[in-house]
Order: structure tokens, then C-alpha cells, then sequence
């Protein structure tokens, strides 16, 4: 694990102590600059569970992942930094309010004085680690988040426009090692009913919204204002990954 080089493919410069504002920095600096993407499962390059593998995707050739690659590497990093991290399998919430199975996604949870939620792998969600504090509304750029629980579950919730909370995911604390989420990481590359299967995606924050590449759909978000362009064909689709994401196949 080459911590330092970890550090530069995301451009975090500083000192890079284990406490909650190197955890926030470092959460930011990875999300603008790692993208979530599942483009290996389209090209047919099978994703085992193994940290090695994920560490040299993300630090070597520059590319990005989907949540057990992205909040894995994470994880080490924040290790090899000093931070206590735990892999928590969740369940994300479907339109019919019922949840997916266990360990269809993965987050962190960082023990520092007060536990964090950290998560650089879900995509549209929140930019900066949430406290471990239940029913409190954290304020972010992208709106406000909380965590509310139901028993042992903790339920992810963002608010939207209209006010009300909308879930994204569950999980519970119980600690999972990463060869826990392999099946489920198999399922979600073979599948037919798994939407990695259905669709390319690459996507990342920026700092006035978001940049999407959906199949062949160019998609920005910038101050709440959506862009759409259909790209004509293959050649320009890679060179959009290589011109908004670094990413280069």
C-alpha cells in the first residue's frame, strides 16, 4: 500500500492526520476525483473482492469503481493513515420501500472520538462523512442528510426539494470482512435483473453539481440545471471518459 501515492491520484496535499477534518478532506478529495463507474463489467473483466487489485485500479491506472472497489481501497488508505475503519454491509432502499438483499452495497464506518459514516461509493449521495448521531440533519452542499434508526438498523435518508426524506440505504454496525461481499459482487456482474449489467455509468461531483456518462448520454448538472447530449458513437464515448473523468480503457 503506497500511501502517498494513493494521496496524489486525489490530489490531497497536507498533513493527513487520523482525525474527523483529515476524514472530511479526504472524503472530498476522493469523490471529485475517483469516479464511480462499472465499465469493466461491460468489457468483461471479472471484479473479484481483493484489495490489491482494487488499490492498483484506482492508484495505477487511474480509473474508478463501483462501491466494493471504491469504499475498499478507502478503507485501506484510511488505515494505512491511522484511522480505526469498519466494512458495514447496507441494503439499498427500492421504490417499493422494501430493501435489497445484504451486502448489495458497501460503507465505512471510522471510529475517531465519535463514530462516522464514510461512503465514496454510492454515487449521488453525501460529500462528506456523516456523525453517527441519529435524527440529526448534517447539512451539506447537496442538501441535508441524517441517519435515523429502527432497531439496530440505521436508515441513510436525504432530504429532497419538497422536504420530505427520501431513504437510500440501511445497514447495521455488525463488522464484515471484504470475501463477505464477494457473492454479492458476482451477482451484481452476471445478473441480468443487476442495473451494472443494464448500463454503463461513469459519473462524479463537481463543485456546481455533477457530470454523468450513461451509455451514450452526456449528462451535466450544474447549479440544479441539467444538460443533456447524446454522444453519435464509441470513439467519442471514450473520449468523453478520458476528457471529464481521467479515465482512459
Amino acid at each position: 500500500m503506497n500511501a502517498a501515492a494513493y494521496l496524489a491520484r486525489i490530489g490531497f496535499t497536507g498533513p493527513a492526520r487520523p482525525d474527523a477534518d483529515t476524514l472530511r478532506r479526504l472524503h472530498l478529495a476522493h469523490l471529485y476525483t475517483v469516479p464511480f463507474e462499472n465499465l469493466d463489467i461491460s468489457l468483461g473483466c471479472k471484479i473479484d473482492c481483493d484489495e490489491e487489485r482494487f488499490l492498483r485500479k484506482i492508484v495505477d491506472l487511474r480509473r474508478g469503481g463501483f462501491c466494493y472497489e471504491l469504499n475498499a481501497a478507502f478503507a485501506a488508505l484510511l488505515r494505512e493513515l491511522g484511522f480505526r475503519v469498519t466494512l458495514l454491509s447496507a441494503r439499498v432502499a427500492r421504490e417499493d420501500g422494501s430493501a435489497s438483499p445484504e451486502f448489495d452495497h458497501m460503507a465505512l464506518l471510522v471510529d475517531l472520538d465519535e463514530p462516522w459514516l464514510a461512503d465514496v461509493g454510492f454515487g449521488d449521495s453525501f460529500l462528506e462523512p456523516l456523525r453517527l448521531k441519529t435524527e440529526l440533519a448534517q447539512e451539506q452542499g447537496g442538501g441535508p442528510f441524517r441517519i435515523v434508526p429502527i432497531g439496530n438498523v440505521m436508515i441513510v435518508q436525504r432530504q429532497l426539494a419538497d422536504k420530505t426524506w427520501k431513504s437510500l440505504y440501511q445497514f447495521t454496525l455488525k463488522p464484515h470482512a471484504l470475501e463477505d461481499f464477494d457473492p454479492r459482487c458476482q451477482w451484481q456482474q452476471t445478473s441480468p435483473d443487476s442495473h451494472f449489467v443494464q448500463q454503463r455509468i461513469c459519473t462524479l461531483p463537481t463543485r456546481e453539481g455533477r457530470i454523468t456518462l450513461s451509455d451514450l448520454k452526456l449528462i451535466r448538472t450544474e447549479h440544479g440545471k441539467r444538460i443533456k447530449r447524446l454522444l453519435q458513437n464509441e470513439d467519442e464515448w471514450r473520449a468523453a471518459l478520458v476528457e471529464h473523468f481521467g479515465v482512459r480503457l
